[in-house]
């Protein structure tokens, strides 16, 4: 079991003057969504946590409105864009090829809106040029493209270190797999540890409206191209540090916090829905940084990880407490040290959370990128957060030589971190390498977490039992074959590979194998956890925790479970064995589970967002097709060429049946005001979707383009003018409505339309729950666990309102943050047996959050099983 205990008996002093600060300018960044936050001007003590802010609040950041107008084109671009190997040009895998590995970019038209300009930092499209010519200071920079974004942005990683050979590359890629891989090798190796350059990386930009980090980055390589010092030549033969230069330049560019799909990056990575984060990604697994640092603003002081509790607990956290802390005290040292003072500059000290703060910037979920890469090896790893706002209103308020004096001191600031951590690295590189091969000889062995503890970790002031956090490692997951195991095998195969993807270990069973007490059909999916990655699989996997009761307030989300809410069934293994004996081989992709029946008409089901897909594309292109009375589609004989392309495309199957289907079905046009992560999770099941909001709408909005409306965010009733407000309410009459959360339940009193009181619960709860799904309806063979928000659930339902789903008896919440308000209130208790979502002849209403930063696969169907339903 888990252990911890709660922040209340925490020891170490606090730095009384530091906490006010810390906790006010958290505020700005509590930033559980796509939206920024403004900070908040008036500072809070520490045990009074500033509100979270929602996805889709339309509170502060333009990304959020910018999102209802985001481009179809930016969804299929980052649904098609392939998961490539990164290429310097030549089109050469990365690790084939000695160091320079030097291109010619192509330069981009020069954007004079590009919103950098106004701060007197370097334009996306001035970065080619700068890079261009940072390689031919001399032969320690390399450029390679990683990726595109989702408006179509190169992303560059630059990489600087000494000349190396052919040879010389491929040994130090030897040497990199035998620490992955062989651990125990590794560490007995004389050349591992002699000739074994540590990695260092830094990303830049995730947060477009935060830009510093990019300007010191450049400013960096420049000078490590050029400086002939002694420790700049030692420092580059020893290591290599990698940069990406600008994680989100639709962000940048735009000066939104979200790329072009209005995604926060920096909450996508346990997903990885968006091309730039598939990029970090491969960057994290081909590169394996020992050392990483996230560059963010805006924080006053500036905040610098590691974080309060709770703690992820699939980490090897005293390892990682052990170096990030201490890279900390030096990247403090190296900002205190440029001489910034409050009443000079605006500056306040450096502050380091695990040290300065009680909690509220916790390091729990893995969609941090700080937070996703000690799963790939990382033994510090940091969020800094400079100091000088300069995005949002004072982007627009401050003047131009004000701004620009902030910017300044912010890139200085990001400089000086960096180079603290450079120094850090070199000073500590045989331990580092060290610390790395022991993450991985732990997973590989199965060995047991070491707790930590002021004996564990010595020299980190305060660690009490709150900072505790460990988890029982199972032997293994199972991922069943078959139809009777296996709810669906679109979701199994689209799981799998994702965990591929993550660099997870899978093996597939070549025949029937018993394990665990269960017998498995041939086909099956064992993820065995003693192997490198552990940690990433079993974060994934696992069903996670419910620590309601560890802390009173969460940075952002605390349940993600993919094992219960991604549609596919999972199966936890505990053995003692040392060795599984499961026939089986590994495996570098799924297989495939398209399929069409040769002859007759075809089933198609619709428990899965790539079946909803498939039929949307069905009904696109005229084909007439029916539901059946278990909710699944009947399509005609005549359309099996079209199947055909289909299962290839979104690897679903098309049975044979003799059913004949009843209602009809036809193509569903969306009218959407929703969350980005929501607009995309509709885009990707290929519903015809045309975004809206207050604005749009008394803008004069033509409701003859649409057949149904889902909204969930940014459209108010009460804010709508006489005619808009008349047009939608003669529409929802006529047509429907599917709403999510207070936004929809409002809308829905508004209109009349299904007689149900909503009760909202507490706004920052969160996390995976235990749900009672009706049969026959919208949730109909929906997977029995879903997810949550700021949850509803209704009560008081009239004539002809039907309960498709309710939250289970007892505690519903299986893992996450989910307490009672002061009044008693709001809490799991209240909601237990309660109407989750319900229905009427004209509208759907969700409590849940099915389709949240499009994470939750395994309930997409049920939202589109309700616009189909509705409309």
């Amino acid at each position: 079991m888990s252990t911890a205990t709660p922040a209340e008996v925490r020891v170490r002093p606090p730095r009384p003057a530091l906490i006010a600060t810390a906790t006010a300018t958290a505020a700005a960044a509590l930033l559980l969504t796509p939206n920024g936050a403004v900070a908040d001007p008036t500072p809070r003590p520490a045990s009074q946590p500033a509100p979270p802010v929602r996805e889709g609040s339309g509170l502060s950041d333009p990304s959020d409105r910018a999102a209802a107008r985001a481009p179809e084109s930016t969804t299929d671009r980052a649904l098609t864009t392939p998961v490539t190997e990164l290429t310097d040009g030549t089109g050469t895998a990365g690790g084939t090829r000695g160091y320079p590995r030097e291109q010619v970019l192509t330069p981009d038209p020069e954007n004079p809106a590009d919103k950098s300009i106004r701060l007197g930092l370097t334009p996306y499209h001035a970065i080619a040029p700068k890079l261009n010519a940072l390689q031919r200071l001399g032969d320690r920079v390399s450029v390679e493209v990683a990726g595109r974004s989702a408006g179509g942005h190169r992303l560059y990683l630059v990489t600087v270190t000494a000349p190396e050979s052919a040879r010389q590359a491929r040994a130090q890629e030897r040497m990199r797999e035998l620490i992955e891989n062989a651990p125990s090798a590794a560490a007995k190796d004389p050349s591992v540890k002699r000739t074994y350059k540590t990695p260092v990386f830094f990303n830049n930009n995730i947060h477009g409206n935060e830009w510093e980090g990019t300007d010191a980055a450049l400013k960096l390589i420049e000078k490590l191209a050029t400086a002939q010092d002694r420790s700049t030549t030692d420092l580059l033969a020893r290591n290599r540090v990698y940069f990406n230069i600008t994680a989100n330049p639709d962000g940048r560019i735009a000066g939104t916090r979200a790329n072009a799909n209005g995604f926060d990056l920096n909450r996508d990575f346990v997903t990885a829905s968006q091309p730039e984060v598939r990029a970090m990604r491969r960057i994290a697994i081909d590169k394996q940084p020992a050392v990483m640092v996230d560059l963010h603003g805006y924080v006053n002081g500036t905040l610098i990880e590691p974080t309060t509790p709770p703690h992820g607990e699939n980490y090897e956290y005293d390892l990682f407490l052990k170096n990030t802390y201490a890279n900390a005290l030096g990247m403090e040292a190296a900002v205190n040290g440029l001489g910034y003072t409050p009443g000079k500059d605006g500056v306040e000290p450096a502050q380091i959370p695990f040290r300065d703060q009680e909690e509220g910037w916790d390091d729990w979920p893995p969609i941090f990128t700080p937070q996703y890469m000690p799963f790939h090896g990382a033994v510090a790893a940091h969020t800094v957060e400079f100091p000088m706002a300069v995005n949002n209103d004072e982007y627009d308020d401050l003047p131009v030589a004000e701004l620009r004096r902030r910017s300044a001191i912010n890139v200085a600031i990001a400089g000086a971190a960096m180079r603290a951590s450079l120094n850090y690295t070199q000073a500590n590189r045989t331990s580092l390498i060290s610390d790395q091969i022991e993450v991985f000889r732990r997973s590989v062995t199965g060995a047991a977490q070491v707790p930590v503890s002021p004996e564990t970790v010595p020299g980190v002031p305060g660690i009490g039992p709150e900072d505790v956090y460990t988890t029982d490692f199972p032997r293994a997951y199972v991922i069943p074959a078959g139809t009777k195991a296996q709810r669906s095998a679109t979701a199994a195969a689209r799981l799998v590979d994702h965990l591929l993807a993550n660099d997870v270990q899978v093996r597939r069973a070549t025949k029937e194998f018993r394990l665990g007490g269960k017998t498995y059909a041939k086909g099956s999916y064992v993820v065995d956890l003693r192997q490198p990655k552990r940690g990433m699989a079993n974060v994934m996997l696992a069903d996670g925790r419910d620590i309601s009761d560890k802390v009173s307030v969460m940075y952002d989300i605390s349940g993600w479970s993919l094992g219960r809410l991604w549609g596919a069934t999972v199966d936890t293994v505990r053995t003692s064995s040392s060795k599984l004996s499961v026939p089986d081989r590994a495996v570098h992709e799924a297989a495939h589970v398209g399929y069409v029946a040769p002859r007759g008409a075809l089933r198609l089901r619709l428990d899965d967002a790539r079946e909803i897909a498939a039929l949307n594309s069905l009904l696109a292109d005229g084909v007439s097709v029916r539901r059946a009375a278990d909710g699944s589609a009947i399509v005609p004989a005549s359309a099996r060429a079209k199947a055909v392309a289909l299962a290839k495309k979104y690897d679903v199957a098309f049975d044979a049946t003799k059913a004949t289907g009843t209602t009809p079905l036809h193509r569903v046009r969306v009218a959407a005001a929703v969350t980005p992560g929501e607009l995309f999770a509709l885009r990707e099941m290929n519903f015809d979707v045309t975004p809206v909001s207050t604005a749009i709408l008394n803008a004069g909005f033509d409701w003859s383009r649409a057949d149904v409306l889902f909204a969930s965010a940014g459209l108010n009733h009460a804010g709508l003018d006489v005619t808009a407000r008349a047009a939608l309410d003669a529409f929802l009459a006529r047509e429907g409505l599917v709403g999510r959360g207070a936004t929809g339940a409002a809308l829905n009193a508004a209109a009349g339309l299904l007689a149900v009181e909503p009760v909202e619960g507490n706004g920052d709860a969160n996390g995976v729950v235990r749900v009672v799904n009706s049969a026959g309806g919208v949730t109909s063979g929906a997977p029995d666990h879903g997810f949550v928000y700021a949850p509803l659930w209704f009560t008081d339902l009239g004539p002809g309102v039907r309960v498709e789903q309710s939250y289970a008896s007892g505690n519903p919440l299986v893992s996450g943050h989910w307490r009672a308000l002061e009044d008693g209130s709001g809490g799991p208790a209240q909601a237990a047996g309660r109407a989750s979502v319900v229905s009427g002849p004209h509208a759907v209403l969700f409590g849940t959050e099915p389709l949240f930063r499009d994470h939750p696969k395994g309930q997409f169907p049920q939202v589109a099983r309700a616009l189909l339903s509705v409309s």
